[in-house]
């Protein structure tokens, strides 16, 4: 069970599709100059940024209450001021206001969410999960290397792929919004079955 919820102020980078998950990393390429500031003032400040999803792709579009802080463990500086970094996902918080703010880049008020680290399913589950996610790569055409996928842990294969999935928006919110790694199995087997089809005119899937 989780501690006392420990109230933060966050810098955030609001990032359609992007998701982040707590011992998961993230790669990514900062050009915008209001991102680019973010990664200048994390550096000199904590290290952290606050991935989170934007509910729109309009710009100022309002958040989703539920994000992942990362930590900046790799960084490159290129001689324009771009950044390629590789964020390690620290612990998920939940927004609780976003801030009147001067900087260039938008920041919350959030609570940190304490996960269990110790989480595993069952054989069971498990096994039902690496069964659905066969079929799933199969229909997708996905190559996957699954003696590789059977040595992942628990955490580290359901979090994964529920980082990487080419699900929608709002799918993707969801599986990061799940309460317990248990949870985010079910859901990612309901959507492996619901998305398990290509788009016949540009072979994405989507719910739409």
């Amino acid at each position: 069970m989780g501690g006392a919820m420990t109230t933060e102020r966050l810098s955030i980078f609001p990032l359609p599709g992007a998701l982040l998950f707590p011992g998961l990393q993230l790669p990514l390429h900062i050009f915008e100059p209001r991102y680019r500031a973010m990664v200048s003032d994390a550096l000199a400040r904590d290290q952290r940024i606050a991935m989170i999803q934007p509910q729109t792709i309009e710009e100022g579009a309002p958040l989703y209450r539920i994000g992942c802080v990362g930590k900046i463990v790799d960084v490159e500086t290129n001689d324009d001021g771009r950044y390629n970094l590789v964020l390690q996902g620290i612990a998920r918080f939940r927004v609780l206001r976003e801030l009147d703010v001067t900087t260039p880049f938008r920041q919350v008020e959030a609570e940190l969410i304490p996960d269990d680290g110790e989480a595993a399913l069952s054989a069971i589950e498990r096994a039902g999960f690496e069964q659905e996610a066969r079929k799933f790569a199969a229909r997708q055409g996905y190559a996957v290397d699954w003696e590789s996928v059977s040595k992942l842990d628990d955490a580290a294969l359901i979090n994964g792929v529920s980082q990487i999935a080419p699900f929608d928006i709002a799918a993707k919110q969801a599986l990061l919004e799940a309460n317990s790694l248990a949870a985010r199995c079910e859901l990612l087997i309901q959507l492996m079955q619901f998305f398990g089809r290509r788009d016949r005119d540009d072979g994405r899937v989507t719910l739409q």
